[in-house]
């Protein structure tokens, strides 16, 4: 896997301490998070914010660095409170190989030759990388993407699984759109800061 993803990876929170370079499948199940993720739309929304600061206004009327590390702790903990976000989940999924637990999984839904227009790849072997509340609502790669180094990842959602499949582009774009720790809190805090008329 490309340094600069794993480096994406690390600046978003991310434990990549066993990666060890053997194969797409293990580096990308040895990936570790313990908090959700969110997207750069997040802005648009502020899902949480509005009750956070109304349960802690005193907090923050009182003491704004401890209000704002109370508030990255309540949105970046393993949780699973619907604020919009995505959380990095790493399982197989392997409706084509026999012998699997989702072999046949698809029968009757989608064919194999539907997917193979989308998707490239050899085996249609998935790690679903993450999944989220909005729509799409699970994102995967193809074990034998023909880039290892930079797979590209696809998306789909429960209600129309595998049978409409989107291009999210590669794994490092598809990175960018997450925002760390630091461009939450700065998004956060200038809408607090100027936009919160209750203060």
């Amino acid at each position: 896997m490309k340094k600069e993803i794993l480096d994406r990876i690390q600046q978003l929170g991310g434990n990549i301490d066993k990666v060890k370079g053997n194969s797409l499948q293990e580096d990308l199940q040895s990936i570790e998070f313990s908090h959700p993720l969110y997207t750069d739309y997040y802005e648009d929304e502020l899902y949480g914010i509005d009750e956070f600061y109304a349960n802690n206004r005193e907090l923050y009327l009182d003491n704004k660095k401890e209000f704002y590390d109370r508030l990255l702790n309540h949105f970046f903990s393993d949780h699973e409170l619907p604020y919009g976000q995505d959380f990095y989940r790493n399982f197989l999924f392997t409706p084509f190989k026999e012998g699997t637990k989702d072999f046949e999984e698809l029968d009757g839904l989608v064919e194999e030759s539907e997917i193979r227009e989308v998707v490239k790849g050899g085996d249609l072997d998935f790690i679903c990388i993450c999944y989220s509340y909005g729509y799409p609502d699970h994102f995967f790669i193809c074990l034998t993407d023909p880039n290892p180094e930079n797979p590209t990842v696809y998306s789909t959602d429960h209600e129309v699984f595998f049978s409409e499949i989107e291009n999210e582009g590669t794994f490092e774009e598809y990175l960018k759109r997450y925002l760390t720790k630091e461009e939450f809190l700065e998004i956060v805090k200038n809408y607090i800061e100027n936009e919160k008329t209750d203060k």
